[in-house]
């Protein structure tokens, strides 16, 4: 396969460097990836600044740029620019931390792979559920055995994978769960604080999440130790309050 990798934690990220190395001794691998961490930035883009695209030699292949953009932007130039034949496969992380939940409306790495989605390339996002991931390896191994599946079977246009693999030795791993996309409650903490000069500032401390028991949503699988795995759609549209909008009268107003 010809495959596009980037991520959101840079190009020097560990979890970048273990889908190299599971990717590259079988595949055609470019690495476009951000040149510092661009955690939570969503689905942003650069317009208002130019782009750089630096060559680095860092995985030891002769496709790697180091771009000063979002994650996002890494997929644009790398299917424009970057990549000679068109990938068969974005696939975005290793991220450093699980996606699930709320957290895929902020995720640079699930923004990549949208990305690619709308450009009408198989996409896969893929995240472990820890900050200092000692199983990135095992990871990545999972990872390149459902890139080939998702390569014979395809994705629909506008569909990507969010995968989260849980952070601890896969033969502790219970399974692996499809599973739906749950919005669940945030509970979030802004830390006021004052700085040397004496003014106010504020830190967004970490969030509170809960998930259901069934392991049929993305988060309650994960924290029960299986991999989840989600179909994420870029269409938003809601198509139950769709219809029943059209009862409202809102045409008529």
């Amino acid at each position: 396969m010809n495959i596009l990798l980037t991520n959101d934690d840079g190009i020097y990220a560990d979890g970048l460097r273990a889908l190299y190395e599971s990717f590259a001794p079988e595949h055609s691998v470019t690495v476009v990836a951000p040149d510092r961490e661009r955690s939570a930035v969503g689905h942003g883009i650069t317009l208002l600044n130019p782009l750089r695209a630096r060559p680095v030699r860092n995985y030891g292949g002769n496709s790697e740029y180091a771009v000063n953009g979002t994650p996002a932007d890494c997929v644009k130039l790398g299917l424009q620019k970057m990549v000679s034949d068109r990938p068969d496969m974005v696939i975005s992380g290793i991220n450093a931390g699980s996606n699930v939940g709320n957290s895929v409306n902020y995720s640079g790495t699930v923004a990549a792979a949208r990305e690619a989605a709308l450009c009408g390339v198989a996409a896969i996002a893929v995240s472990v559920n820890g900050f200092e991931s000692a199983h990135y390896d095992s990871a990545a191994a999972f990872t390149e055995k459902l890139a080939q599946m998702v390569f014979r079977k395809g994705l629909p246009f506008g569909t990507l994978l969010n995968v989260n693999i849980p952070d601890i030795p896969p033969e502790d791993i219970l399974g692996v769960r499809i599973t739906g996309h749950e919005v669940s409650h945030l509970t979030e903490v802004f830390e006021e604080r004052t700085d040397p000069r004496n003014l106010t500032y504020y830190w967004l401390g970490a969030d509170t999440r809960t998930f259901g028991r069934s392991a049929d949503t993305d988060g309650a699988a994960l924290f029960q130790d299986y991999i989840s795995i989600s179909p994420l759609k870029c269409d938003m549209t809601d198509y139950s309050l769709l219809e029943e909008m059209d009862d409202w009268g809102v045409t008529r107003l």
